[in-house]
């Protein structure tokens, strides 16, 4: 019995008692939310020791952490090490995005290593798979698209990205508007381009209740992705993306009348005035399906600083909805991520979804904010340290230039505004 069905049953299962207690909120407000398919739970019954997430609405934003192989650097080992990153930054989840070396290997050892649930594209595998077999990736069959879910959800894979939406249909609406960078997502120009050399439809949407199916037996979230996500502003929320946000959500109606759980996947890059709009669309569309969003990037200008740009647009993405936020590193569009790249852009895609919860007025979001000022208001610097988002940061900061008074930071020194506010008395002029 999947979560869904479980949760349309009346049923609290373990999973969902853990998630709700971690959320903060009661186990049956939980369970109807899952239910009515406006929240998920991952959770793999294969893969032992994970913690399981619950993502969609009411509930604290997620993040995400993307890792993995690329042809061209392909290092065992630094994959561990960006997961222990990504693990050390409190990411919620992972995926493995693996192209390059024994993909299956590296799955398995990212799955043995996780304490949270992992997530995968399963077309990568598959292609790879086919140019192993000394053939083109156009060359897959039918049957190489579904047995790669099968086998990945088999090892303990929690959710799968599968490019549903990538159809004769929306590439044609696609192609007659026209767009400066065309298809950006992989999997949605690997899915485009088997299509035009098989003279056939996408194998995921022409054979969708083969996939829901698999997903029901091994209780899978599918995350139906956005292979048509704009990549630049100029394509932000044209004919092509709302052409297959239309159908993921008729996509996500069948899924969860087979009692399968569904997120959706949305852009990409979006010009900050049409984030909120992309949310509400998306919701529209999909019945309030959780949304997991890249991002969005919301300028194009900044590569080496992009996860502060899509920490500006997470924020505001979730702030207007969106439930869970894919990180974007320094090395966005620069290169493959290392360690570093990872535990920043986990950092900064936790800072904007916080800021988005406290404006949605989620559970127990505010609370720490308030710790924090109290903490500073007494000069109590171990417990700002302590409260920090990234206390190591903190505190190497704080020891890089330490004041003779430790009252005080060498900002201001003796003329610490809080310090001078508070009275030779110590007493403080704040709320209590």
């Amino acid at each position: 019995m999947t979560e869904l069905e479980a949760a349309r049953n009346g049923k609290i299962t373990e999973n969902c008692r853990r998630c709700a207690e971690a959320e903060n909120i009661a186990p049956e407000v939980l369970r109807d939310a899952v239910a009515a398919g406006k929240a998920v739970i991952c959770a793999s019954a294969r893969h032992g020791g994970e913690t399981p997430v619950a993502i969609g609405r009411g509930l604290r934003t997620k993040v995400n952490a993307n890792i993995g192989t690329s042809p061209d650097h392909a290092d065992f080992e630094e994959e561990l090490e960006k997961l222990r990153a990504a693990i050390d930054a409190k990411t919620d989840t992972l995926m493995d995005l693996s192209t390059g070396g024994d993909l299956r290997e590296i799955r398995q050892a990212i799955l043995d290593a996780c304490p949270v649930p992992v997530g995968s594209v399963p077309i990568y595998q598959a292609a790879r798979r086919a140019r192993d077999r000394g053939t083109a990736f156009v060359d897959m069959t039918v049957d190489d698209y579904f047995d790669i879910v099968k086998e990945q959800a088999e090892d303990g894979i929690s959710f799968v990205t599968v490019h549903c939406g990538v159809t004769r249909k929306s590439i044609k609406i696609l192609q007659e508007q026209g767009r400066v960078l065309g298809i950006v997502s992989r999997g949605g120009a690997l899915t485009c381009e088997w299509m035009r050399k098989n003279e056939a439809d996408n194998p995921y949407y022409q054979y969708y209740d083969r996939l829901v199916e698999i997903a029901r037996e091994y209780n899978l979230v599918l995350s139906l992705g956005d292979g048509l996500r704009p990549g630049c502003l100029a394509d932000a929320t044209d004919r092509g993306q709302v052409a297959e946000l239309v159908i993921l959500g008729e996509l996500t109606k069948r899924a969860n009348d087979a009692g399968v759980q569904v997120m959706i996947e949305g852009p990409g890059h979006v010009p900050l005035a049409d984030v909120a709009m992309n949310v509400q669309l998306q919701k529209k569309l999909t019945g309030d399906a959780p949304f997991y969003v890249l991002g969005p990037l919301v300028t194009d200008i900044a590569p080496g600083y992009d996860h502060i740009v899509g920490a500006i647009g997470g924020a505001i993405a979730a702030m207007a909805g969106a439930d869970f936020l894919c990180y974007v590193t320094p090395s966005e569009h620069l290169r493959l991520p290392d360690a570093r790249d990872v535990f920043e852009g986990v950092i900064a895609s936790r800072i904007a979804g916080h800021a988005a919860d406290i404006a949605k007025g989620i559970p127990g979001a505010r609370e720490i904010d308030d710790a924090i000022s109290k903490a500073r208001a007494v000069s109590d610097w171990d417990r700002q340290i302590e409260l920090a988002i990234d206390p190591a940061r903190a505190k190497k900061i704080r020891e890089s230039s330490k004041p003779a008074d430790g009252d005080v930071c060498t900002m201001c020194g003796e003329f610490c505004a809080i310090k001078v506010h508070r009275g030779t008395d110590g007493s403080t002029h704040k709320k209590s």
